[in-house]
């Protein structure tokens, strides 16, 4: 799908990401279990530039995200500003070209539509499925713990078209606005309880893996639940713009059989910069996310006694070539 700039195989399901209070300089934090209807998410495929026949027309990789309206589709945010650290309740439909409202939409991964929201310094993120009622009005609610600048992301497929949209808005979030800077790259992060290890980087405009391994209390967790068709489910934002990378692990759920510690994706970069990472997973019966922020090209800061190790082998590498370079070995 052309705005999702989605990567790896899915199958027919799909997964969204964002629906907990999550407090500016957190990491991480919980996602309430979402009851409502809506959602989605295609399995749109993207090819590593060069996979294409010769003649083929270029894919477009532009991110999503970035536009009110595309093609022909329009996000019309009907509450455009809320109140800080107050429950609220978000409005809006999707119009098709003639402005009327759509109704009718495939589902993926088990919802319609996913919305997420974002503040613009990437420090607060919820995942949240919206309902829709039959005039095809959308809500959803959310408590949002700091004022300041919000991106509101709708994603979905109409049942009309073969390929998914993910449209962008505005959303202010009043009071008084300090914003905080972007949490430093990490190989690490925890969340209540659990500690998330992340192994990869991105690789501006290349396919890279991504893999995640969940432990508690040091041990590696090997009953992760599945979480919309899946085991893990990845969003990626862009420091910036907040353009949005929605990627899919390589292993779906089936039934209710667990797995892990390991959840792994395929994920392109549009850019080199800086993204922030939240893995949503389920164990214990609710679902956790945990956020971490990369560099496009640069591999994040290892981890514990294992990266500990990697760091030393690395600097003794460089001893010996200054050694040689300088004739002392």
């Amino acid at each position: 799908m052309r705005p999702l700039y989605k990567i790896g195989a899915f199958g027919a399901a799909l997964a969204a990401s964002f629906t907990a209070a999550y407090g500016i300089g957190d990491a991480v934090s919980p996602v309430p279990t979402d009851t409502g209807g809506g959602g989605h998410e295609s399995a749109a495929h993207s090819e590593p530039a060069g996979t294409a026949p010769a003649g083929t027309p270029a894919a477009d990789t532009s991110p999503g995200g970035l536009q009110i309206s595309e093609d022909g589709y329009t996000l019309d945010l009907r509450t455009p500003r809320v109140r800080a650290d107050e429950p609220s309740t978000l409005s809006f439909v999707i119009r098709d070209a003639q402005g009327r409202p759509v109704t009718d939409y495939r589902r993926a991964h088990e919802k319609e539509l996913h919305l997420i929201l974002a503040a613009r310094d990437l420090t607060t993120y919820r995942h949240l499925h919206p309902t829709r009622s039959a005039d095809g009005t959308w809500t959803a609610t959310a408590t949002l713990p700091e004022p300041g600048g919000y991106r509101v992301l709708a994603d979905f497929t109409p049942a009309a078209e073969d390929a998914g949209l993910t449209l962008g808005a505005d959303l202010a979030v009043s009071g008084t606005y300090a914003p905080d800077p972007l949490p430093a790259p990490s190989a690490t992060a925890t969340v209540d309880g659990y500690q998330v290890t992340l192994d990869g980087a991105l690789r501006a405009g290349g396919e890279s893996d991504l893999t995640f391994t969940v432990r508690r209390d040091g041990k590696p967790v090997t009953a992760l639940q599945p979480y919309l068709g899946a085991y893990g489910h990845l969003v990626a934002l862009r420091s910036g713009d907040l353009a949005y990378l929605h990627v899919h692990p390589h292993e779906e759920a089936h039934g209710s059989a667990t797995s892990g510690p390991e959840v792994a994706f395929s994920a392109t970069a549009p850019s080199e910069g800086a993204y922030r990472l939240f893995l949503d997973f389920r164990a214990g019966g609710e679902v956790h996310t945990a956020a971490f922020t990369v560099r496009a090209g640069e591999r994040p800061p290892a981890a514990g006694r294992e990266g500990q190790r990697q760091q030393r082998g690395e600097h003794e590498q460089e001893r010996r070539g200054h050694e040689r370079e300088h004739g002392h070995g």
